[in-house]
């Protein structure tokens, strides 16, 4: 049945090269962003969830203390 509706639009044959296209391009786009991005900043990103004071307090029992 899905046979005969694609067979029957014309130009059907395009779409699967426009999506790979539309792929190949964002992929090329989201690597070069990423390689061009600021190696400060990733490292402060990849940090971020390790500096978080109130955490650490969590983890150590600093912050149930005060609370009791």
């Amino acid at each position: 049945m899905y046979k005969e509706i694609l067979q029957s639009i014309e130009g059907v044959e395009i779409y699967p090269i426009i999506s790979l296209i539309v792929f190949v391009v964002f992929f090329i786009v989201v690597t070069v962003w990423l390689i061009r991005m600021d190696k400060n900043y990733i490292n402060e990103m990849k940090q971020l969830p390790l500096n978080n004071e109130d955490s650490y307090k969590l983890n150590s029992g600093e912050l149930n203390e005060k609370h009791t």
